[in-house]
C-alpha cells in the first residue's frame, strides 16, 4: 500500500480507491479527487505554512459546517449538498497527521461545476445570492467563537504598516521605480482605517465572513445552473460583511484580468455591480444593519486598494508571497488594482444610488 492509500484508509477504511487525480486550481492546498467503486471524495493536503494551527482551522470549519447543516434542516432542505461534509478519522478529528503532513477529506458534491471568470450579469447575480445566503446563515451565530486563521487578514491599516516597512527596507532596490504607485497608496492612508475603526467601536457588528469570495468558490448545479453551496472554507473567520461584499466586487465587476498589463482595458461595470448587490441584498438584506448598508459602496474600494497594496508590497519585498510567472508580475497586478480603485472612486455616488434603490430607501 503506498502513502496515498495509507492516508485515504484513515478516512474511508477498506474502501478501495480506484483513481486518485489532482483537481482544482487552488494555490494553497494540494487537492485530489478520490474515486472508489461507490463514492467520490476530495482529499486535501493542508498548507501549514499558510495555516500553521490546523486544529484551530478545522475547528472553525467544523463549527460553520454544522451550523449551516442545522439551518438547512430547519428549512426542510437537504443538508448533504448545503455545505462540505468532512470525514472523521479514527483519532476523532476531521484531519490526520501523516509523516509530518496534515490531511483532510470530504464528500465530493456530484453534479456541480464552478465558474472561473465572470461572463454575464446573471451568474454574478446568483453569486451574490450564494454569498448573501452564506452570510444569512450566521445571523444567530457568535462570530467570536471562531479563530483568526490568518491574523489581520483584512486589517487594512496593518497592511499599510507592512507596506511602509517594505519601502523603508527596499530589499530589491525597486522603490525608485514605483514612486507613482507608492504615492497612490499613501494618498489614501486616511481612508484605510474606516472599517477597522468602526469594528473596534462596535459601529459595525462582528460577523462570520468567508474572506475569499471569488466566483470559483461557489458550486453551481449542472442541471439548473443555480448555486448549490459555498466552498473553500479555510479563511472563514470573524470579520465584516463588507470584506466579503467588497472582494467579490473587486474580482467580478470588471472585465479585465487581475494582472492585465493594458490599463485601458481595466473598467468598473456598474451593471455587474448592481447584479451582485441585488442578489446579495435579497439574501442578506434583513440582517444588514443601517451602517453596513451605508458602507457597502465603499467596500469594493477598500478591498481593491488593500489587495493592490499587498501586491505592491510583495513586489518591493522581492515577490516572496504571491506566485509570479513573469518579471514585474506583482507590479502589474498592483497597477491593475489601483486603476480599478480609481474607477470605483469615480462611481461611488452611482454605487450609493444603486444600494439605496435595492434596499428601498
Amino acid at each position: 500500500m503506498n502513502n496515498m492509500d495509507n492516508i485515504i484508509s484513515q478516512f474511508i477504511g477498506n474502501a478501495k480507491a480506484e483513481d486518485i487525480s489532482p483537481i482544482g486550481n487552488g494555490h494553497i492546498n494540494s487537492t485530489f479527487l478520490v474515486k472508489t467503486p461507490h463514492s467520490k471524495y476530495v482529499l486535501q493536503k493542508i498548507n501549514t505554512s499558510v495555516f500553521p494551527d490546523v486544529d484551530a482551522l478545522m475547528s472553525n470549519i467544523d463549527k460553520v459546517t454544522h451550523h449551516i447543516q442545522k439551518k438547512v434542516k430547519e428549512c426542510g432542505k437537504n443538508p448533504s449538498r448545503a455545505t462540505l461534509n468532512f470525514l472523521t478519522a479514527p483519532n476523532g478529528k476531521k484531519y490526520i497527521c501523516y509523516e509530518g503532513n496534515y490531511y483532510r477529506m470530504y464528500d465530493f458534491i456530484d453534479g456541480t461545476f464552478t465558474i472561473e471568470k465572470m461572463d454575464n450579469p446573471v451568474n454574478f447575480y446568483y453569486s451574490g445570492k450564494a454569498f448573501g445566503e452564506f452570510a444569512n446563515f450566521f445571523t444567530d451565530f457568535d462570530a467570536s467563537l471562531l479563530v483568526e486563521t490568518i491574523k489581520d487578514f483584512h486589517n487594512t491599516p496593518k497592511r499599510f504598516k507592512d507596506f511602509e516597512q517594505a519601502i523603508d527596507e527596499n530589499r530589491k532596490g525597486r522603490v525608485a521605480y514605483v514612486c507613482d504607485e507608492i504615492e497612490f497608496v499613501k494618498s489614501r492612508r486616511d481612508f484605510m482605517p474606516l472599517f477597522t475603526d468602526k469594528l473596534a467601536g462596535n459601529a459595525l457588528p462582528l460577523r462570520v465572513t468567508h474572506n475569499d469570495t471569488k466566483l470559483n468558490n461557489i458550486l453551481f448545479d449542472e442541471k439548473t445552473n443555480m448555486p448549490v453551496t459555498v466552498i473553500d472554507l479555510d479563511t472563514v473567520m470573524p470579520g465584516s460583511y463588507l470584506y466579503d461584499f467588497g472582494d467579490a466586487i473587486r474580482f467580478g465587476a470588471t472585465h479585465a484580468a487581475e494582472d492585465e498589463k493594458d490599463l485601458s482595458l481595466v473598467d468598473f461595470d456598474l451593471d455587474l455591480y448592481r447584479s451582485f448587490a441585488k442578489g446579495y441584498i435579497e439574501e442578506s438584506g434583513n440582517s444588514l444593519t443601517d451602517e453596513e448598508i451605508n458602507m457597502l459602496p465603499y467596500a469594493s474600494i477598500m478591498l481593491t486598494l488593500e489587495c493592490g497594496m499587498r501586491f505592491l508590497t510583495d513586489h518591493l519585498n522581492g515577490d516572496t508571497y504571491f506566485r509570479i510567472s513573469r518579471q514585474g508580475h506583482n507590479l502589474d497586478r498592483a497597477r491593475t488594482q489601483f486603476k480599478l480603485v480609481s474607477e470605483m472612486e469615480n462611481n461611488v455616488e452611482n454605487m450609493k444610488e444603486i444600494i439605496d434603490e435595492l434596499v428601498g430607501r
